[in-house]
């Protein structure tokens, strides 16, 4: 480093939105203390690598990017989920610098200090008060609990995060209006059981402008759809009082898009995920929900494959798929993760039996999709624009959440910027894409 120099760090930042938001708040703690971000490992002073621990896959990611790291650079500080169990780390990389868990941000400021020393310079202490952001500006990740009470037998993220942790309702709308007066149009509300949200502080009130709030779902999601930005609700479980937030959607206060993680419909399955929430009623609740709120988009996602799903187990899943209309669907093929108790289940499915079932469901959900957009055809929807390009501009309705869903191409004679809000005229569809044109030129 440069006498004189700010200190560089590169970053890189695995895994899901929650670890993006962990990022986001170190690099913000960094930038504050004077430190300058690298485009590039290699002339950085240190890297950091945010890990993901919760697939095998993803464990092969992540030590392939500090190998990388240590390859390009040399000195690492490894953080996240797969810091949490750091012995298959340690004993690839035994000279990495330092290594944390999730959610440590003070340790991983501990071991930058100490490997690089920050520069004390008043003039490179100014951080924007919405902190850094590593999404475009005209959307922000909101976390609002870490953890997570659930004990599903195919997932060890209690055991990398800890259980339910919620924040302070207060805490959490001085956030999102810092968000949105720094020029976020919508805001993405993430954690790992979105609706279970204040269970852990008894729904404790805590004060907000003129008034207390409950830390509870629906207060949280009323009171953010008062600031004038798209809110979007992720990772939301179907417990019965989630039924009270479609209300909000339908009169616009947030957006009609539910992101549920189903996983399942035979009950067989879903009792030996040991998933939470009584899902024997889910296709009644849906077909509720659609008549309060007709424009409601709903998200899963699905595994196939889990020890013991039987042929008939599956043939339920597609019918059950073909009556509740999901619009998103992700699907995975089930992975063994160290440590998750759904290993030690009898009856496992073969290799070739999980990806003939991964490409059935996802055939038959790819028809469900076209059908679905085909009925946006001749409709105005509103569209958030994502990319700007000379003819065609990429954007997203409200059913669309950013990197996971659809788009929708729009034309459009006049100029468009990134961020905004246009209606468009649907034009023709596709099985997971809408194509349009600006309307109003």
């Amino acid at each position: 480093m440069n006498q004189g120099a700010a200190p560089k760090v590169s970053f890189v930042s695995l895994g899901c939105p929650k670890a993006l938001v962990d990022s986001e708040r170190i690099i913000t703690r960094l930038r504050a203390e004077g430190y300058e971000l690298a485009r590039k490992h290699d002339g950085a002073d240190l890297v950091i690598v945010n890990t993901c621990g919760f697939l095998d896959s993803a464990k092969k990611e992540s030590l392939g990017a500090i190998g990388e790291a240590m390859t390009q650079n040399g000195k690492v500080i490894v953080t996240g989920c797969m810091g949490a169990e750091p012995e298959q780390i340690e004993k690839a990389y035994p000279n990495v610098l330092s290594i944390t868990g999730p959610q440590q941000y003070e340790s991983v400021l501990d071991a930058v200090h100490r490997a690089v020393p920050p520069l004390h310079n008043p003039h490179l202490d100014l951080v924007p008060p919405q902190g850094i952001k590593l999404t475009p500006r005209h959307y922000a990740y909101l976390k609002i609990s870490e953890g997570c009470n659930n004990r599903c037998t195919f997932c060890i993220i209690p055991k990398l995060r800890g259980d339910l942790v919620s924040r302070p309702a207060n805490d959490i709308l001085r956030e999102a209006e810092k968000l949105v007066a720094a020029g976020v149009k919508e805001l993405l509300v993430i954690s790992q059981d979105t609706s279970a949200y204040g269970m852990d502080l008894k729904y404790t009130t805590s004060s907000w402008k003129d008034r207390d709030v409950r830390a509870k779902f629906i207060d949280l999601a009323r009171e953010l759809g008062e600031l004038g930005a798209w809110v979007r609700l992720q990772y939301v479980y179907p417990y019965p009082h989630v039924d009270e937030v479609i209300g909000l959607m339908n009169t616009g206060k947030i957006l009609p898009y539910l992101d549920i993680p189903f996983q399942h419909a035979s009950p067989e399955v879903l009792k030996q995920m040991r998933r939470p929430a009584a899902q024997d009623k889910t296709l009644a609740r849906i077909k509720a929900w659609r008549a309060e709120c007709p424009d409601l988009a709903l998200r899963s996602t699905f595994i196939v494959g889990f020890p013991g799903e039987t042929d008939s187990d599956f043939q339920y899943l597609l019918d059950w798929l073909d009556e509740a209309q999901i619009d998103r669907v992700g699907c995975f093929k089930y992975e063994p993760v160290a440590g998750a108790t759904s290993n030690a289940l009898e009856n496992p499915v073969s290799e070739e039996v999980k990806t003939a079932r991964w490409n059935a469901l996802m055939a038959r959900q790819q028809k469900i999709s076209a059908q679905r957009l085909k009925r946006k055809v001749g409709t105005r929807q509103q569209v958030i624009v994502d990319e700007v390009g000379p003819t065609v501009s990429k954007g997203r309705s409200k059913a669309d959440a950013p990197q996971i869903d659809g788009s929708v191409y729009l034309s459009s004679r006049r100029p468009l910027k990134v961020g905004d809000i246009v209606s468009a005229k649907i034009e023709r569809a596709d099985e997971y894409d809408l194509h349009g044109s600006v309307a109003g030129i």
